[in-house]
């Protein structure tokens, strides 16, 4: 990290030399394919769809999950430093990676049938298919127990009924992985492939953040499936919550790229900008915010790298998840606030990231479970009481 941030703690002395190099290929794509891109698709609310190809060929998408299942095979740390440098760029383009690898891959690999593995992970590892997570709907967010979307078992089909909201790549999707309820109230996933009779999407407009993102809406209308559509291997709300807990840890890491950014940003701002005869990085009022800022990424930099090493070693809880998830996005809230301030009146304008990464903070602050929900998931478990209505 000692190239591409603040390392204060040496964790760069940490790495392997593969993720060192992995960290740094990111870095490099980043740098050099998307940024260039970012400020025209951000304000025309559109994602650089040219880009999927090549985050496919240089193994970002599922990138922890084996070569025989469409990934690459690196370890948790190194898919966690690939998500920190592209949310680094915007966290439209983590949050891209991060379906495809976390909440649509995953299952794939864990839950599903052979022939539903041969089928789609090759496609969706290289960046020629395009995938989705159907399970937040628009009555029903941070409680998906109260999901109303059906589907009921017609000889060896299924028909599913219903509609999922804020869907991340939901037009975009060739696939789609739609979570619905049977007659007996089990929680089931399909593979649902764009073009279904009765399967349509609709993109949601006029967003303030995460533009460079496309977020739908799907709608099912007695949308009739084979039983060979269902994941079989998994059942109940185990499944989509696995799922979550694999997509929040890569949001972890993504949130100490995103204040990486805005840190830096302010930093070299601050050297640079004079007032009163000298740079505002002299002042006390402006170095008192940078030495905040710093310490700030350095405890979530210990986060999420311990949180990583204990995924490796297949000890990692959701419980450490929810912590670093709600830890770090408030975190990087804070960063981009005071790297917007340091900023000034030239904070508010495209030419520089933090204005961007605040609002697109918002988002994922919000979204993979909410900042209370992550309270109440810590809470429960430090006092073995569950605060959740019954």
């Amino acid at each position: 990290m000692k190239k591409f941030g603040p390392d204060f703690y040496n964790l760069t002395d940490l790495l392997t030399d593969e993720e060192l190099l992995i960290q740094q290929t990111a870095n490099d794509f980043v740098k050099a394919e998307f940024m260039p891109l970012i400020r025209e698709n951000y304000e025309n609310g559109t994602f650089p769809m040219e880009l999927i190809p090549k985050l496919g060929k240089l193994g970002f998408m599922g990138s922890s999950l084996p070569e025989s299942s469409g990934g690459a095979g690196v370890s948790n740390v190194a898919y966690g430093l690939i998500l920190h440098e592209l949310e680094r760029g915007d966290s439209g383009l983590r949050s891209f990676a991060s379906v495809q690898g976390s909440l649509v891959m995953y299952p794939i690999h864990a839950y599903g049938s052979d022939d539903q593995k041969a089928k789609w992970l090759p496609g969706l590892g290289a960046g020629n298919l395009i995938g989705c997570f159907g399970l937040t709907e628009p009555n029903f967010g941070s409680n998906p127990g109260g999901m109303t979307t059906r589907c009921k078992r017609d000889g060896d089909n299924w028909v599913i009924n219903g509609n999922k909201m804020w869907i991340t790549n939901g037009s975009l999707a060739d696939v789609a992985l739609v979570w619905a309820r049977d007659e007996e109230g089990i929680v089931r996933g399909f593979l649902l492939e764009k073009g279904m009779d009765g399967f349509s999407s609709s993109d949601i407009h006029g967003k303030l953040s995460l533009r460079a993102s496309v977020t739908s809406e799907l709608s099912m209308v007695n949308v009739r499936v084979d039983d060979s559509a269902r994941l079989p291997n998994i059942e109940g709300l185990k499944g989509p919550l696995s799922c979550l807990t694999q997509a929040r840890y890569g949001i972890a890491w993504g949130m100490v790229g995103a204040a990486v950014d805005c840190y830096n940003t302010a930093l070299d701002y601050s050297k640079e900008r004079k007032q009163f005869s000298k740079p505002i990085a002299g002042y006390q009022l402006t170095q008192a915010k940078l030495a905040d800022m710093v310490t700030s990424i350095t405890e979530s930099q210990l986060l999420v790298y311990r949180l990583g090493r204990l995924k490796d070693e297949g000890k990692m809880t959701f419980q450490q998840v929810s912590m670093a998830k709600r830890s770090n996005c408030s975190m990087a809230r804070d960063i981009a606030k005071l790297a917007r301030e340091i900023l000034g009146g030239n904070g508010i304008v495209g030419d520089y990231s933090p204005i961007r990464h605040m609002a697109n903070i918002e988002s994922v602050y919000t979204y993979e479970g909410t900042h209370e929900m992550h309270s109440l998931i810590l809470g429960e478990y430090i006092t073995g009481l569950s605060a959740y209505d019954s």
